[in-house]
């Protein structure tokens, strides 16, 4: 059986694209350094997919920073802000993706929002009435040539244009059908330029097929796909899917001329029931995504095998596959060496992925699968589980609807927490990390590797701390935090602190651009064992008269942003994580911490990608997990979560109903978009709406600020808005992280003027 994967990691194994990247944004490296460092990447990415076996071989899936991005760049999707800016193509680029703030020039990076439900981020094109959709960039042609040239024949990859109108931003009077006719031209002369360097199929990626569509949606799809299959030159067409099914129009869409589709067996739930009912059509391939590219466990051989048979029953030329790009998981297991046997024997990155693909493709072929050796050590391997703690479950067991429910109703608090925290209007404070400093860096290492003892490790932490405090009252914050020195992630260190988890060295994933994160691993039961930040936020607090926040992750962002279990439901992961921080609150609140911060960046992460789905599977036990956390604290307590790069939108009278008392949410890239929807749905939550882009090195203006809060208080009450950047700091450094902040406590004081 053939063997595909969908799309490969991009940063290297030791993150080497991300180093020589910033290398490059601090000027230490010319463009064809960068080039060169990408371009030995990607031949490995490549040498090892065919050392592996893989039959198709992804080109064009790496990338500087994004796939979206990239693909704007090709379609001459560049606004003109950017183009006037008269840079190179590289620095254009990246412009696009960072923003640019030099030689008299300012201008604001897109707007970025999580990839579906992943912990991806993309750029969001931002197309106007006078863009011109056309061919103009090289990249997809030039990694296919790069490939061929080492002897490798690559299936080139692009987002499809289906998914790429409907996840840009349309900017005047025109919609995203407006612009089909252009796209469709650009993308058969992709096909063609392709057909001529020698490409024999071709991957277009249409992950949007399985969100919620409507027939609007489905007539966009047909004009394109009709014209570009009319025109596919003898090259072969795979429409790819993964994150989800297709249950919308899948009668439909298995009739056009494509020449294989791919769909996800392990996300994409209806899909086998799809292909029962409907069939798949003998002309196609069949594209089976049955090797998890989300999540780092072993495949279970019995699992896909048994799927196999299943589809073949419908379908005689199958493509063993990923069920999604691998750029969601850790490169390798090679540099894991602190992983005990009998816990690194479940795990598969994405280079031992490449050999599960291998194995089964092999394994399928033989006569009798079940009495090889390598289907006999798999089945041996999930014949038991990693293992549960049965007093773990039974604190779940014991829940009842009272431990969900704060008293009294949150508009009582609201005027107690006035009177006792006794704060100004628009009360400016901060997300919660400061600046990761290499002071910072330098004290965890040195920790890590036993250079220092703990005492000595923490003198260093709670000196940053005092500076960090110091500092904030220098620049006039009303609420200040202690910059959690002492964190090197905000999911990680908590993993760290609770039995259940596993900790990797090197399993970096990238998040976005060159921000990559280390998920932990929830290998069983998820408990507390003691105090984890108390120590820390009741010596922040002993230094000032100022609020100082308890800054802690909550349940959902913790599970989300963590490689979970496989053996048990996400609801009851989340409901043992949230027992955990309920404990940790509780302690924070008899140490004298007045407000405490529950951050639920990803409270979206997970939500399903279609809204039948959302409250049977996700919703109702998400929201009930946060308020397991906070709802035995008292009533003066105020309680503070904080959100970012998701459109909250459709479920804001949810994110209401997690009853905190103030919320911070990502603003400024998104343009204040939710800012409608907090007004239209009556949102009773204090809200402090970022009123700058932090993920952009440049310093925000005073009068930029001014103009944000102004428009702020033209949808929220006065007496309920907060003043704070969209995110927490500590990828900023410090000259501008101080100058932001400055600026943003001086506009504060404009505004309270005019109130």
């Amino acid at each position: 059986m053939n063997s595909a994967v969908i799309g490969f990691p991009r940063v290297g194994t030791l993150r080497e694209l991300k180093f020589a990247s910033e290398k490059y944004f601090r000027g230490e490296i010319d463009s064809e350094e960068l080039e060169e460092v990408a371009s030995k990447l990607r031949a490995t990415h490549w040498k090892n997919q065919k050392d592996a076996g893989i039959d198709f071989i992804s080109s064009n899936d790496f990338s500087f920073y994004d796939g979206m991005l990239d693909t704007a760049v090709l379609l001459n999707v560049i606004p003109k802000k950017y183009k006037e800016l008269n840079l190179d193509e590289l620095d254009t680029y990246f412009s696009m993706a960072r923003g640019y703030q030099k030689d008299g020039n300012d201008v604001s990076a897109l707007a970025m929002k999580k990839w579906f439900n992943t912990n991806y981020h993309y750029m969001v094109p931002e197309i106007y009435d006078d863009t011109e959709i056309k061919l103009t960039g090289k990249k997809v042609f030039k990694e296919f040539q790069e490939a061929e040239k080492q002897g490798i024949k690559t299936k080139p990859v692009l987002i499809g244009p289906f998914t790429f109108l409907k996840l840009a931003r349309c900017y005047g009077e025109k919609n995203a059908k407006d612009f089909s006719d252009d796209i469709i031209k650009a993308y058969i002369e992709i096909v063609r330029k392709l057909k001529e360097l020698g490409a024999t199929w071709i991957q277009f990626d249409e992950p949007s097929l399985v969100t919620d569509l409507d027939d609007n949606d489905w007539q966009l799809f047909k004009k394109l796909y009709l014209e570009i299959l009319g025109n596919k030159y003898g090259i072969k067409i795979l429409l790819q899917t993964y994150f989800g099914d297709i249950r919308d129009y899948y009668d439909e869409i298995i009739s056009l001329d494509f020449d294989g589709i791919g769909l996800d067996f392990i996300e994409g739930k209806e899909n086998i029931n799809l292909i029962k009912k409907y069939g798949f059509p003998s002309d196609k391939v069949l594209f089976a995504g049955l090797i998890n590219g989300k999540n780092i466990w072993k495949a279970n051989y019995e699992r896909v095998f048994s799927k196999l048979e299943e589809l073949k029953e419908y379908s005689s030329n199958i493509v063993l596959s990923t069920s999604c790009s691998l750029l969601h998981v850790p490169y390798t297991l090679e540099h894991e060496t602190d992983l005990k046997p009998v816990v690194k024997k479940y795990f598969a990155f994405a280079i031992e992925k490449l050999q599960e693909l291998k194995e089964i493709s092999v394994l399928i072929e033989t006569d009798d699968y079940k009495v090889e050796k390598e289907f006999a050590e798999n089945r041996a391997l999930y014949s038991k589980t990693a293992g549960e703690n049965s007093g773990e479950i039974s604190k779940i067991d014991r829940l009842n609807k009272d431990d969900f429910i704060r008293l009294p109703k949150r508009s009582e608090r609201q005027k107690l927490q006035k009177k006792v925290l006794n704060l100004p209007m628009f009360p400016t404070t901060t997300i919660g990390s400061f600046p990761q400093t290499t002071e910072v860096k330098k004290n965890r290492t040195s920790f890590r590797n036993g250079e220092i003892g703990k005492e000595q490790y923490d003198r260093k932490v709670y000196e940053l701390i005092e500076r960090c405090i110091r500092k904030q009252e220098e620049i006039g914050i009303d609420v200040l935090v202690h910059g959690e020195y002492e964190r090197n992630d905000m999911v990680e260190f908590f993993g760290e602190n609770l039995d259940g988890y596993v900790f990797t060295k090197k399993a970096w994933v990238q998040s976005y651009g060159t921000r990559c994160v280390k998920p932990p691993i929830i290998f069983s039961d998820v408990k507390r064992i003691k105090p984890i930040t108390v120590e820390y936020s009741k010596y922040a607090q002993s230094l000032t008269d100022k609020p100082v926040k308890g800054m802690l992750t909550g349940p959902v962002t913790i599970l989300n942003w963590s490689f979970p279990r496989e053996d048990i439901s996400l609801e009851k992961m989340a409901y043992q994580i949230a027992i955990a921080i309920r404990e940790e609150v509780l302690d924070l609140e008899k140490a004298g911490i007045k407000i405490i911060q529950i951050d639920e960046a990803a409270l979206k992460e997970k939500l399903p990608i279609r809204k039948s789905d959302w409250y049977s599977e996700y919703l109702d036990f998400a929201i009930k997990a946060f308020r397991l956390c906070h709802s035995g604290v008292k009533p003066e307590t105020q309680i503070h979560t904080h959100m970012c790069y998701s459109e909250f939108n459709e479920i804001i009278k949810d994110i209401d109903n997690m009853d905190a008392d103030v919320i911070s949410f990502e603003a400024s890239r998104s343009k204040l978009t939710i800012l409608d929807a907090l007004k239209a749905n009556n949102f009773e939550t204090e809200v402090g709406p970022g009123v700058y882009d932090i993920h952009s090195p440049r310093v925000p203006f005073v009068r930029e600020i001014v103009e944000a809060i102004e428009q702020m208080l033209e949808k929220i009450d006065k007496d309920k808005l907060w003043i704070n950047p969209d995110c927490g700091l500590k990828t900023r450094g410090i000259p501008e992280t101080e100058a932001s902040l400055i600026n943003l406590v001086e506009a504060t004081k404009i505004i309270r003027s005019r109130y």
